[in-house]
């Protein structure tokens, strides 16, 4: 059991050095955010750097939200560097702590792993796989196979519409995604991403190693991801209404 919890020490602690030192073995370095257009280009549409900040950073106060931008249209390329520091914000931001810990008490209480036993020992077990499925599944899902394969790993908001198209628009950026050049193609970093962390947390969750083990996780991996998506899409508006800012 002490090799379990080391293990998962240990991947844990090499996906934070990835956020650190990925992004130079790359050999890229982040483009300047904020970069305003011209006076001109400002009379037409509004000032697009003053909309997106308008997105809370956080849903619900809680849940992050780095990886949604207002429209496709104002975005640019993401370089592997930046992909890879979004990565390192949505793994470390506070709300993914609660989240691992809502999840964890979640497992302990349906008794999944249990040679990870009960108590606040079990509980510490739960909670560090949990962590380290997150955790590895956003440096598979934003940084690595987003850099490999040259697509986006934001989720770009429609914020207009009926409630259905929106709806079927946020899902949809699940399985369809953007390339770098802009290309819509099918989001092989999603699936690819979440089956490789998958397989990972196969080396840490000893009572766990079966098919379809593997294919709940998965499929947790990926109905979170669409959760998320739904939740960019939605929440903004009000937090909009409530706050009183308009992009």
């Amino acid at each position: 059991m002490q090799s379990t919890i080391d293990r998962q020490v240990s991947v844990c602690c090499l996906m934070f050095a990835a956020s650190l030192f990925a992004p130079f073995a790359f050999g890229q370095t982040p483009a300047p955010a904020g970069v305003s257009g011209t006076g001109q280009a400002n009379r037409v549409v509004p000032a697009q750097p003053a909309a997106q900040e308008e997105l809370p950073k956080r849903l619900f106060g809680i849940i992050p939200n780095y990886r949604s931008h207002p429209d496709l249209q104002s975005s640019k390329p993401l370089t592997p560097a930046e992909k890879f520091k979004l990565a390192a914000r949505d793994s470390f931001d506070p709300g993914t702590f609660i989240l691992a810990g809502a999840i964890a008490g979640l497992r302990q209480a349906r008794n999944e792993t249990p040679s990870f036993g009960q108590g606040m020992a079990g509980y510490g077990r739960y909670y560090g796989t949990t962590f380290g499925d997150l955790t590895i599944g956003n440096f598979m899902t934003v940084g690595v196979f987003p850099s490999l394969l040259h697509q986006d790993p934001r989720y770009f908001r429609r914020g207009h519409g009926s409630t259905w198209v929106r709806l079927r628009w946020a899902v949809g950026q699940t399985f369809v995604c953007y390339r770098d050049d802009r290309r819509r193609e099918f989001n092989y970093s999603e699936f690819l991403g979440n089956a490789t962390a998958v397989a990972i947390s196969q080396a840490y969750t000893p009572d766990n190693r079966t098919a379809a083990d593997a294919a709940g996780q998965f499929g947790l991996q990926v109905g979170l991801d669409v959760a998320g998506n739904v939740l960019k899409e939605f929440v903004p508006d009000l937090y909009h209404k409530f706050s009183g800012k308009h992009p």
